[in-house]
């Protein structure tokens, strides 16, 4: 329970510091769809709306919004607003999300078994409907990968490699090498849990 009351802080302090961003510069940054009460971004192709006056977030779910203040949804879209570099750009270059980080937060990604690895290479035809769904483009890793967009041209890559008599099936991430200048590298954790429970809902 206080794992999630912490959680729960940290969003709100993000929610918090949102509201003194200059809001319109927001816009025009990402030129962002908005009106007087909500900017709309978008985000693992989905429409959320931001309220401008409380930072709470929403997300647009067949022809109803619905609630979406979850820890990775708030951080993850408040740090590529807020906190992305005003001259970002990217290469077009893959470096592996082991590569961002030190050797202790390499290991938090080398599980030994993956059991969303295990579903995704169990249904190789839905993992692809599921990375194509979400706008997703074949690229050549793994014995299967694809590109999503996570946000403003930002994808990432997830390479799904099958069991074989050695590995147990395994997924990796890839990033653009400038993948900095959009986002904090902690926040690259909460984006990857976002897009894998996307990519289970849509299986």
């Amino acid at each position: 329970m206080e794992r999630r009351d912490n959680y729960a802080m940290q969003a709100e302090k993000a929610k918090e510091s949102f509201l003194h961003y200059d809001q319109e510069a927001l816009i025009r940054k990402f030129r962002l769809r908005a009106d007087e009460n909500y900017l709309y971004p978008v985000m693992l192709s989905d429409t959320y709306r931001l309220s401008r006056t409380t930072g709470d977030l929403s997300r647009y779910a067949g022809d109803t919004w619905v609630d979406a203040n979850s820890h990775g949804e708030v951080m993850t879209l408040l740090d590529l607003l807020c906190d992305s570099r005003e001259d970002r750009f990217l290469t077009g270059n893959w470096k592996s999300m082991q590569a961002f980080g030190n050797q202790i937060h390499r290991n938090l990604l080398e599980r030994p078994r993956d059991a969303a690895a295990e579903q995704f290479a169990q249904n190789m035809d839905r993992f692809e409907g599921a990375c194509r769904s979400l706008g997703g483009t074949p690229v050549p890793m793994g014995d299967m990968g694809f590109a999503i967009e996570l946000f403003d041209g930002l994808k990432i890559a997830v390479a799904l490699w099958q069991a074989d008599e050695d590995f147990p099936a395994a997924l990796r991430y890839y990033w653009d090498e400038n993948a900095l200048m959009y986002i904090r590298y902690e926040t690259m954790y909460y984006a990857v849990d976002l897009l894998r429970s996307r990519l289970k809902v849509r299986m």
